[in-house]
């Protein structure tokens, strides 16, 4: 293997962590409370927040908005992610991912297990990933005690 083939495929890996990591922070700012002021940084100025569920966002004000929405609609979020399958193109990639967890309604007290699935676009903007289009739909809502 040539050393361009290789750094080619250290690229691509470095990107998945990346793309990981961004997953990752993502999640914690919705554990965070929906943190509204945070939730921007994981997105490029033009990104969708979108969920036939939920409502749909486009650019950093409507998806700080959304987020102070959430903040008001539940108390508690725990986002566990898992299952992803990533594929990266350049600096344009996409990933599925399968999330279990538990969420606490504010208004109406209800707890409940949700799973969802995402499906999101991301774009590496000066050596950056971010979300390009975040899509999410739930799979399942159950009470739990």
């Amino acid at each position: 293997m040539d050393m361009t083939e290789l750094e080619k495929r250290i690229t691509r890996l470095e990107d998945i962590e990346a793309i990981k990591q961004l997953k990752v922070r993502y999640s914690h700012i919705c554990d965070d409370m929906h943190n509204p002021d945070n939730i921007a940084s994981v997105f490029v100025e033009d990104g969708i927040w979108e969920s036939p569920d939920f409502g749909k966002a486009v650019g950093h004000a409507a998806i700080r908005e959304l987020f102070v929405n959430f903040q008001k609609m539940f108390s508690f979020s725990q986002h566990n992610m898992m299952n992803p399958l990533i594929e990266v193109n350049g600096n344009h990639a996409t990933g599925v991912w399968y999330i279990m967890g538990p969420w606490d309604f504010t208004e109406t007290g209800a707890k409940q297990w949700f799973a969802l699935r995402y499906d999101d676009e991301y774009v590496k903007v000066n050596g950056q990933w971010k979300y390009k289009h975040l899509r999410v739909a739930m799979r399942m809502a159950e009470d739990r005690a």
